[in-house]
């Protein structure tokens, strides 16, 4: 999948774990984990806001596009 998700390297940055995030965020721990593991097909904008907003940080430090490998 060419978009990359780096929750998991924002909250090391932070030392926040991930029930702390889900909780501030508004989301399951298991929905945190589709996000992080890439299995997530879409990401509601309020959502992203959510994440952006808790972390302190900006739609690009969460989201990476990769190019597919050949």
């Amino acid at each position: 999948m060419p978009i990359v998700v780096r929750i998991d390297v924002e909250l090391a940055k932070r030392k926040m774990s991930v029930g702390e995030f889900a909780e501030k965020v508004g989301l399951t721990p298991a929905n945190v984990a589709v996000l992080k593991n890439g299995r997530a097909k879409a990401v509601r904008f309020s959502t992203l806001e959510a994440m952006c907003r808790v972390l302190g940080c900006q739609p690009g430090d969460l989201l990476e596009w990769v190019e597919d490998e050949v």
